[in-house]
């Protein structure tokens, strides 16, 4: 782990909470994935398409992870840490 000297340096941490309060549009996605696979298996009846599409806010929000994981490795490299 490496020490925070400095306030203004940008860390994984710093980074995480940036993002932490935020609607960001993979938790949109999801909740309205959510919505759909609802929609589908109670109000239409087709619960193999509901089930289907429940699976996709898994996806959407693993994916999500990936990308930001992916960032704060790249912004801790760039500060050279």
């Amino acid at each position: 782990m490496a020490c925070m000297s400095n306030p203004n340096d940008v860390t994984a941490t710093g980074a995480m909470k940036q993002d932490a309060g935020g609607l960001t549009p993979a938790v949109v996605a999801s909740v309205g994935s959510v919505a759909l696979a609802l929609y589908f298996y109670y109000v239409r009846g087709d619960k193999q398409r509901g089930q289907f599409v429940g699976f996709w806010p898994v996806t959407i929000l693993a994916l999500a992870s990936y990308f930001k994981l992916e960032e704060i490795k790249q912004m801790m490299s760039e500060s050279g840490e």
